[in-house]
Order: structure tokens, then C-alpha cells, then sequence
């Protein structure tokens, strides 16, 4: 039994996953999408999903799992993620977990505080007095209250905001001291993690949006609406949905919904760093010094190499020798 995990993390747009499949071309593997929206279905284009035809060529998990409005949490993805890694494990394959979505990875490896109840009364006066005091309200309470959180959570998240809130209301405590009390509940885990240099990182993040626009966006969010899907879903209100909803609601034109888009990517992927920066136990690897797949994936097989030398046995023919082979492990 190969017991071992990988774990792939970064910002948005930095290329994890090019670096995953040329990992999968390298190693008997498979890879666990850790994104909290490509668990949708229909929300291909926005969620910037690996094609179809590449994941039936090198298999994916956890990637169109619910509809857009149905409630799916980073629990349930723990739950279901440790199920494969261990069946991908006894195959003697390398489980690939990949993904920038903080808590979704947290969930898996680490695992985390389900907390209390939901009070849906609470719930709904928070939501009630938002209505009347405005849409920062929310999120201004939740500061007060745990800065943590708050640098973590996006002010217009009123749904993860809410229930922060709810469990400091509950038991006094903000809910980021109880995610610092789970410890690694898996062993033999490798955490990478990939950046750019911001401004090179905010240029691909531009043309990323750019792609999307082309690929059809604006008709994937018209195909949504129009299947009665509310733009008050969570997954509606993912960074890019939420603006081309905007733009089609005539709140603003379809240029400054982009701008609005790019805008908010680079915030995003500025939350995810934070996220990330505070985990130790992650090796940075800086992608201006391995700019291409196949640079970084062959410093990564050395780092798994020198940290699980048994990962051998998941390297597909002549690859260990090329590896061992090229430079000092």
C-alpha cells in the first residue's frame, strides 16, 4: 500500500493544475480537485475546469458533484476526498490533491471544527438587519469579532460570514481558534505550493478572464438563470458569475463587469496566498525559476523523492532513473 499524498496549492491562475497532469504523464496517479466551485455542475466555463476529454484521459475527483443549488461544505468534501485518497492508496497510486480553495485542503488533511447547530433564527435576524444596515454590515460585525476570519472570508460571503458569527454567538470563542485546535489527521503528506511574482501572476489572472469571456461565459450564466437558479446561491456568487449576473441585470456594462471580475480575481488570489502563507508545513516552489509543467513537476518528484523515497514505486517506467539521475536528490 503506497501511503502517501500529495497536495498541490497556490493561488488562482498560478498553473496547478498543468503541473498536475504533467505529474499524472510521470506517476500512476489520479487527481482530487480541491476547488469549491467545480463541485457544480453546468459551471464549466467560469470555474475554469479541465476539459472533459482530459479527464477521461487522466481521472479527476470531486469535480461535478451537485447542482448549483444544492449546499455541499468543505465537511462533506473531507469526508468523501480521505474515501479516495485511502482506495487510490491500496492501488499503490499517488492520490494528487489539488486545488486553492484553503479550507477544502484543510478538510482533508487536517480535518476541521463542524461546530455547532444551525441557529436559523439567529440566521435570519443577521439577514434581516443586513437588508436595513447594508450589505458591509455583516461583515464589519464579524471583524469586531474575529480578524481572522475576516481576512479569510470575502465581505460579500454572507453565508460563511453568518455562520462565523454564529459560532461566536454560541460559544463565545471565534470559530478560527477552533480550526487552530485539528491536527494532521493524515500522514505521509507532501504540501507544494506554486507562485508567481504578483505582477506576472495579475497579468495571467487578466488573461485567464479574458479566455473565459471567448470560451462563452456570459451564455453559461444566461443558461444558469434562465434554469431558474438564483443569483443569491452560493455558488452564484462566485467571483465572476456574480458580475456577469450583474451585467445582465444592467447593473453595469460588460466592460466594467470585467474589470470588476479581474478586480476581484486578484483579490482572491490575494486571500488564498494569506491563507496559505501561515502553513508551515508547505514547500513554496517559485515558478519564475521553473517556468515551464515540466520543470516544476521535476522538482517536485525530487522534493516527494527526498521526503517519501517508497513514491518510487508510483513512478511510471524511467522515470525514477531520469530523476534520480539528473541532479543530486
Amino acid at each position: 500500500m503506497l501511503k502517501a499524498l500529495l497536495v498541490i496549492v497556490g493561488p488562482t491562475g498560478v498553473g496547478k493544475s498543468d503541473v498536475a497532469l504533467s505529474l499524472l504523464k510521470r506517476v500512476r496517479g489520479e487527481i482530487i480537485s480541491a476547488d469549491s466551485c467545480q463541485i457544480y455542475r453546468e459551471m464549466d466555463i467560469g470555474t475554469d475546469k479541465v476539459s472533459r476529454e482530459i479527464r477521461q484521459k487522466f481521472p479527476h475527483h470531486l469535480i461535478d458533484i451537485v447542482n448549483p443549488d444544492e449546499i455541499f461544505n468543505a465537511a462533506q468534501f473531507g469526508e468523501r476526498a480521505r474515501i479516495i485518497i485511502e482506495r487510490l492508496q491500496k492501488e499503490n497510486k499517488l492520490p494528487l490533491l489539488v486545488g486553492g480553495s484553503g479550507l477544502y485542503v484543510k478538510s482533508v488533511v487536517d480535518g476541521i471544527f463542524a461546530g455547532p447547530g444551525a441557529n436559523w433564527q439567529l440566521r435570519e435576524e443577521l439577514k434581516a438587519k443586513t437588508k436595513i444596515k447594508g450589505s458591509q454590515f455583516l461583515y464589519k460585525m464579524l471583524k469586531e469579532v474575529d480578524e481572522v476570519s475576516a481576512l479569510r472570508i470575502h465581505p460579500r460571503d454572507e453565508r460563511r460570514i453568518i455562520r462565523a458569527l454564529e459560532v461566536y454567538k454560541a460559544t463565545g470563542k471565534p470559530i478560527s481558534y477552533y480550526q487552530k485546535q485539528t491536527s494532521s489527521i493524515l500522514t505521509c503528506t507532501v504540501i507544494v505550493g506554486l507562485r508567481w511574482e504578483r505582477a506576472a501572476l495579475y497579468r495571467i489572472i487578466e488573461q485567464r478572464v479574458d479566455k473565459m469571456l471567448e470560451k462563452g461565459l456570459v451564455k453559461e450564466v444566461k443558461s444558469l438563470l434562465g434554469k431558474e437558479y438564483g443569483e443569491n446561491l452560493p455558488s452564484m456568487q462566485s467571483v465572476g458569475y456574480r458580475q456577469i449576473v450583474g451585467y445582465l441585470k444592467g447593473n453595469y456594462s460588460l466592460e466594467e463587469a470585467v474589470g470588476l471580475m479581474k478586480r476581484n480575481t486578484r483579490r482572491f488570489a490575494k486571500r488564498q496566498l494569506n491563507w496559505f502563507k501561515n502553513d508551515r508545513r508547505i514547500i513554496w516552489i517559485q515558478r519564475e525559476k521553473y517556468p515551464s509543467c515540466e520543470d516544476v513537476s521535476n522538482k517536485i518528484l525530487k522534493i516527494l523523492l527526498r521526503k517519501l523515497p517508497y513514491v518510487a514505486q508510483a513512478f511510471r517506467p524511467d522515470e525514477f532513473r531520469q530523476i534520480s539521475c539528473s541532479s543530486s536528490l
